[in-house]
């Protein structure tokens, strides 16, 4: 349901007095989305989950309870990334990946120089 010309003129006052009283925060509110708080989240969790490996292989043969906490922070961390990938969905997927689709996706990125190491590396059968 959209919201009426007298709740929408309210907002814009309330946006107008958060700028004029802290416009960093003003700022800093306007930038950031569930999109970028969802991929910001996945990609601390991600992190967490490589560090829960790290500690579980390296620990687990020398002290269960210690390679046990190490698997605790790996299954926290998948449920996290669950959780925000859920959020996100493929709308949010989209616009975060909208960059890389748009410039060609992965050969876009390396443009020519993907082209020269193809190039290099092709067999030549006959």
């Amino acid at each position: 349901m959209p919201l009426s010309d007298e709740e929408q003129k309210i907002l814009r006052e309330i946006e107008a007095q958060l700028n004029a009283t802290d416009p960093a925060l003003g700022e800093r509110v306007s930038r950031t989305t569930l999109y970028r708080h969802s991929a910001r989240m996945i990609r601390w969790a991600a992190l967490g989950l490589l560090g829960g490996l790290v500690l579980l292989v390296f620990t687990f043969a020398s002290n269960i309870w210690v390679g046990a906490i190490g698997f605790a922070v790996m299954l926290g961390c998948s449920l996290v990334i669950e959780r925000h990938v859920r959020k996100l969905g493929r709308a949010g997927l989209e616009t975060l990946t909208g960059g890389l689709r748009a410039q060609g996706g992965l050969r876009g990125m390396f443009g020519e120089r993907g082209r020269q190491w193809r190039e290099r590396f092709r067999r030549d059968d006959s």
